[in-house]
């Protein structure tokens, strides 16, 4: 089997981490493999496949030679995918540095495929929260068009970095201990707590986070007349994001008819079974690679609508499963870039 010269970039953050566990579960045609980090993380050892390998800095050089580079996310993106681009390596970047760039693919596995081929070395990785929202839409989308979308998300705070993590774990304790502890992600107490509020502000009170997964969905639907309005909110869960998803629908679906839809439908599991109370939790889904739906009912105010609970670990599949899902479609399409 051929082998790609892989370089991941931010391979000590958790979505650095998580591609590296997710090219090993993979079996992903690694031949050599280069991790790269901020000068801060330079030097600290890192285990992939029983082999140690020793994180460098981000270069310019880090590219030389290499056929692919895993950037897992933040502002490295901006300074290097140039240089990688100019070395003949192609970009699968996790930021949001590129993806509403109309030069740059914005792919999902399940729902774009050959939008892959259309690169000119660079290819973004969506938001978790839009890539998790995408695989179910598909299937419906196909079978009868999608009018309007209403989606309200409840987000776990791994989604918000190592610290959001240590927020949720400290201040709990200390809630419960009547102890004070002073929040270093999050500008609210997230312990016990739901915090509408997820990014910067922007147009008519709408967060970023909200307008991502608005324009998002449009460029990977390739749909931008598709109306689509999002609540995003942070949740005390440590993993697995929650999405409530409102479809409106060009033509009237029935429930079971969906249930059927997305029980096909590549990279979804279904979990629907009311009277035994089984629906998707992120207790359950968490470490997994699939998308979880259940809660499939019509709209009983709408007559051309159905509501969907969605789950799925934002770290997997709506990060590091996602890149390499592109990494994979690159090798088998032929889209790597030729040497220079």
């Amino acid at each position: 089997m051929k082998k790609y010269n892989v370089v991941v970039v931010g391979a000590t953050g958790a979505v650095g981490q998580e591609i590296l566990t997710i090219l090993k579960e993979r079996d992903f045609p690694v031949g050599e493999l280069r991790l790269c980090a901020t000068a801060r993380s330079a030097g600290k050892k890192v285990v992939f496949k029983e082999q140690n390998y020793t994180v460098q800095e981000t270069t310019a050089d880090s590219f030389d030679g290499m056929d692919i580079a895993l950037f897992a996310g933040g502002k490295a993106s901006l300074e290097f995918a140039s240089a990688a681009v100019e070395r003949g390596c192609v970009v699968i970047d996790n930021s949001s540095n590129y993806r509403m760039d109309p030069e740059v693919p914005l792919v999902v596995p399940e729902v774009n495929p050959d939008d892959v081929k259309k690169h000119k070395g660079i290819i973004a990785n969506p938001n978790c929260s839009t890539i998790i929202m995408t695989v179910p839409l598909k299937p419906i989308y196909d079978a009868v068009g999608i009018k309007r979308v209403v989606v309200s998300t409840y987000q776990a705070v791994s989604g918000a970095g190592k610290e959001g993590i240590e927020d949720l774990t400290k201040q709990t304790k200390a809630v419960l201990n009547g102890e004070e502890y002073t929040a270093k992600k999050f500008m609210h107490q997230i312990a016990f707590n739901l915090i509408p509020h997820i990014d910067v502000w922007q147009d008519m009170d709408y967060t970023k986070e909200e307008m991502k997964m608005v324009k998002e969905t449009q460029k990977i639907f390739h749909a931008p007349d598709m109306k689509i309005t999002a609540t995003t909110v942070r949740v005390p869960v440590y993993r697995s994001h929650s999405e409530s998803i409102n479809i409106e629908t060009e033509k009237k679906i029935t429930a079971p008819e969906v249930k059927e839809l997305l029980a096909n439908a590549p990279g979804i599991v279904v979990q629907d079974d009311p009277a035994n109370n089984i629906y998707p939790m992120p207790v359950h889904t968490a470490h997994k690679d699939e998308v979880f739906v259940g809660r499939i009912r019509e709209d009983n105010s709408h007559p051309r609508a159905v509501n969907l609970w969605v789950v799925g670990d934002q770290l997997r599949k709506g990060a590091a499963t996602n890149a390499v899902q592109i990494a994979e479609l690159v090798v088998k399409n032929g889209c790597l870039l030729e040497k220079r």
